[in-house]
């Protein structure tokens, strides 16, 4: 039996605050443009059955229970009350928190004391740069004001997040863009803003990642999947080589965050370059029974040192445990497989195992 006794789920975010009706649940499941297909249900997705599958036991029903008494039974407990037993029937020892998104989530000290676990803070750069754009007067000022601003986050943050895949694409040209460059791509953008406008200008998306990357905190950048309406074609990893390539040797670690249905594409630059790191959250989540399948081809390419374990999960406390138990079955069915074939002894496979779900997240994040 392959062991994952501790888990660092090192790319989540909080969980709501409120309690959820059914349609407000279901769109959690899955990540569309709109409600479900007029007679259909985002409960009949991989994520859904998988949901249905593990979280009902936490709050004292059968497996695959139907969706209506489940919710039931999670408004009887409260979502306080519900949230606690989920995150702490999860196995997460350790929650790095993405605080980057819009709404009622909890934070990282809320994580640690509803999980009963450890939690650190991931500081998503373009929320950074808009909170700046919306407190300083001129150019001059936002500039100055940014630049201070990462190096102060990155005095308390394990990490930066950013979705220049999502805003604009991964096809970012590699070197840094030149100070009159990024004076010119403020002046528009702080001219044409108002208070709240979201950061798309890719000279400045990539003049915010360097100086992140000159912070020396390891990096996260989101690729394959993501919100909805997003061209995936953007996303897709591969595009970040030449980027990938200008980044090495500096010392500072890129984590390709998600990368399905590019999972090959980021298992192979985490494969070839060292400061590359890859991703096992949304596909593990997204793929549901599918789930052995989908990490056995990201083990085909990646070396196992380079592979981090998250749940990538987002408002409901749920995701966090399917994103948890995905993982671990997937894991222990394919390396004990393995195993039972004689490919791997059992001793290589449990190190492996410990490797994926804590111990390279602790190497590269520099946690206790």
């Amino acid at each position: 039996m392959i062991e994952t006794p501790s888990l660092v789920d090192q790319y989540c975010h909080g969980v709501l605050r409120t309690e959820l009706g059914l349609g407000t649940f279901e769109a959690h499941l899955a990540r569309g443009e709109g409600p479900p297909a007029p007679g259909t249900t985002f409960f009949d997705t991989q994520t859904g059955f998988a949901v249905r599958r593990w979280c009902p036991p936490l709050l004292g029903l059968e497996p695959h229970c139907p969706p209506a008494r489940y919710l039931a039974r999670r408004r009887e407990l409260g979502v306080l009350e519900a949230g606690r037993r989920l995150l702490r029937g999860s196995g997460i020892t350790t929650y790095l928190v993405d605080t980057g998104l819009p709404g009622d989530l909890t934070g990282p000290d809320e994580m640690a004391t509803t999980g009963d676990a450890d939690a650190h803070e991931i500081v998503r750069l373009e929320l950074l740069a808009e909170q700046v754009a919306d407190t300083s007067g001129t150019v001059e000022s936002f500039l100055a004001n940014l630049a201070e601003s990462v190096h102060g986050a990155a005095a308390h943050a394990v990490a930066f997040a950013s979705v220049a895949g999502v805003r604009h694409g991964l096809a970012l040209a590699p070197e840094p863009p030149g100070p009159g460059e990024v004076r010119g791509a403020a002046g528009r953008w702080l001219a044409h803003r108002s208070v709240g406008g979201t950061l798309t200008d890719q000279v400045l998306l990539r003049h915010l990642l360097w100086i992140a990357i000159a912070s020396g905190r390891p990096v996260q950048l989101h690729a394959g999947l993501g919100e909805p309406g997003l061209r995936i074609d953007r996303t897709d990893p591969v595009l970040l080589t030449d980027f990938v390539r200008a980044t090495a040797g500096l010392g500072t670690d890129l984590v390709l965050l998600h990368g399905y249905p590019y999972h090959r594409h980021a298992a192979h630059l985490a494969g070839v370059f060292p400061h590359v790191y890859a991703d096992l959250g949304a596909e593990l989540v997204r793929t549901g029974a599918r789930a052995p399948a989908v990490l056995a081809e990201v083990l085909e390419l990646a070396p196992f040192g380079k592979l981090l374990f998250s749940s990538g999960a987002h408002g409901l406390p749920e995701l966090h445990v399917v994103g948890a138990r995905l993982f671990r079955e997937a894991l222990a069915r394919v390396l004990g497989t393995w195993v039972a074939e004689g490919a791997w002894s059992l001793a290589d496979a449990q190190r492996v195992a410990a490797l994926i779900a804590a111990d390279n997240a602790r190497r590269v994040y520099g946690l206790e």
